[in-house]
């Protein structure tokens, strides 16, 4: 949620007063739709990435999939963030990481760091053809748009903290969406966003840019994600291309296509705890 003087928060996180040690202090550009006190998943996902890899950075290696189980709605108090290296390797290795509020884990996040061909063969050599190493192509950016977000809610945080520009579908209509999203505040304070922690700003927004249901009537709330990312996006933008499937006994699941401008570089899935409000 913005201010009442319509600023954004400087970022996602403040460094708290034991940022040597790993807290972090969320703004009310972290805010969930669901609760002005609880995060959406999207930034506290971003937040471990960004831990894993930068204090388990490994030369020559990228993170190449991110799962994070969400325990709980994520409070809007300060965190710390705990991380070990669960499997080391020279070509793969496993990463944790724990978001803790006064002491207690709210979310817990484990990724593979995949070791990459700088220096070796690559895939870009003779013989490979380039149409190989890639798919379709991205859709066109839309001019700006105005921005709307769920017609429920007049201020939305996280919502308000990305520019949101719309291929197919909008925050208020059923079924497939194709949206190109921007975060436009860095993740921490004082430090530039990193490429994969863009994209995982935007990846937890699969559900509801695909929702098919009211959120003022329905929770479809995600208690997990999985982000899979063969390379980093290029640029600020993001697209997501995503769609949200419901059983009739209170399940669902979303799947998503992400990509930039030169493509898809990865998926997102979710899945999807479907309740009436109240």
């Amino acid at each position: 949620m913005t201010g009442t003087d319509g600023e954004l928060p400087e970022a996602y996180y403040l460094p708290g007063k034991d940022a040597g040690d790993g807290e972090y202090l969320p703004t009310r550009a972290t805010e969930s739709p669901w609760s002005p006190d609880a995060q959406h998943g999207g930034p506290p996902t971003a937040l471990l990435a960004h831990v894993i890899r930068t204090r388990q950075h490994a030369d020559g290696m990228r993170v190449a999939r991110i799962t994070v189980e969400f325990l709980g709605a994520i409070p809007r108090v300060p965190l710390t963030v705990e991380s070990a290296v669960l499997r080391d390797g020279r070509r793969i290795r496993l990463v944790e990481a724990s978001l803790l509020a006064d002491g207690k884990p709210v979310a817990l996040a484990r990724a593979w760091q995949i070791a990459t061909s700088s220096g070796r063969a690559g895939l870009n050599e003779p013989g490979i053809p380039a149409e190989g190493l890639s798919s379709e192509p991205a859709p066109p950016l839309p001019d700006a748009q105005p921005q709307r977000f769920f017609s429920e809610f007049s201020h939305w945080g996280y919502g308000e903290s990305i520019e949101w520009r719309w291929v197919r579908g909008s925050y208020d209509s059923a079924g497939e969406a194709v949206v190109w999203a921007r975060p436009t505040i860095p993740l921490v304070a004082g430090q530039p966003m990193h490429p994969l922690e863009r994209v995982l700003v935007v990846a937890d927004s699969a559900n509801g840019v695909s929702s098919a249901l009211s959120p003022r009537e329905w929770l479809f709330i995600p208690p997990g994600v999985n982000v899979t990312v063969h390379r980093y996006p290029d640029g600020e933008w993001v697209y997501l291309a995503a769609t949200s499937t419901l059983a009739a006994d209170g399940l669902g699941s979303t799947l998503g296509i992400l990509g930039d401008p030169s493509g898809p570089l990865g998926s997102v899935v979710q899945p999807l705890l479907v309740a009436r409000q109240g």
